[in-house]
């Protein structure tokens, strides 16, 4: 497989491209220039990790894909479903799959490893939990009522800055150079969530702090939020399973693949803050 530095060419296909990486990878490949088929549930081309039947159409006519499993890559299943996926990009003429994956996670390695005996040119995009979830996903609403409930001992993460991950799969996209690596991403410190909401609270005024609590407790939480039983169950599983410090040393993947270092999670928060994500109602 080619490892040149020259430009590729032609259409992506990009799932979930609503989603915390996949609108930026969106917005700066239509910056620049590249054609791109968002494909999804809710897109004109539709695309369900759920119903095999439609991945061949939202593949088809494609150099290149940009892959994020739902509901989670660390759940049973993910790398059967990556290679057959994998073998459907193949026979439609797909030359390269990005993948984001997690940091760590054994499923989700099963996963990878499926990618990368897939015969296709890889990339790997393995990242740390996202700062984002804080300002608009698993906790933003748990900031506002001021108590950030976790199933697992607080140990440091080094949350990385969407923008960043999208940045690397981005160039990963558009650079041949990046074919057939891995690059480990994370945010350049590591914190607690005690830290993360102190952090918050310096930047809103807003009083906001994290608890340890039961499995049973923080499903409980999930779903009184909003989020189907299903995939709290499974937060609460993958919580489990990898927030015990394996992933506490921040990673240098952001450098290496964009030649600048990760945004911290002060910036991000920052940022946010600005914007009034946690404004009171």
């Amino acid at each position: 497989m080619t490892t040149t530095t020259t430009a590729a060419t032609g259409t992506i296909a990009l799932t979930c491209p609503r989603g915390k990486t996949g609108r930026d990878v969106l917005a700066a490949l239509t910056a620049h220039g590249t054609p791109v088929r968002p494909v999804g549930r809710s897109e004109r081309t539709p695309f369900d990790w759920t119903d095999p039947d439609t991945w061949r159409p939202a593949l088809t006519g494609a150099r290149a894909a940009y892959l994020v499993y739902q509901p989670d890559l660390a759940m049973p299943g993910s790398d059967e479903a990556i290679a057959r996926l994998a073998r459907i990009a193949a026979g439609e003429g797909v030359e390269h799959l990005v993948l984001l994956s997690g940091r760590n996670e054994p499923g989700a390695q099963e996963a990878e490893q499926a990618l990368r005996e897939s015969g296709l040119a890889w990339t790997l995009v393995t990242s740390s939990y996202f700062a984002q979830n804080f300002t608009e996903g698993l906790w933003h609403q748990a900031v506002l009522e001021g108590r950030i409930t976790i199933p697992s001992p607080d140990v440091p993460e080094p949350f990385v800055d969407t923008a960043d991950v999208a940045a690397v799969v981005t160039a990963a996209l558009l650079a041949e150079r990046h074919r057939d690596r891995q690059y480990e991403v994370s945010g350049p410190a590591a914190l607690t969530f005690a830290d993360a909401a102190e952090r918050i609270s310096a930047a809103t005024g807003r009083p906001v702090e994290a608890e340890q609590v039961s499995p049973e407790v923080f499903v409980t939480g999930l779903v009184r939020l909003g989020l189907p039983r299903e995939d709290a169950d499974g937060l609460a599983w993958l919580f489990e399973q990898i927030l015990d410090g394996r992933n506490s040393a921040p990673v240098d993947g952001v450098r290496e693949a964009l030649g600048r270092p990760a945004r911290s999670f002060d910036d991000v928060v920052a940022d946010a803050a600005a914007q009034g994500v946690w404004a009171r109602s």
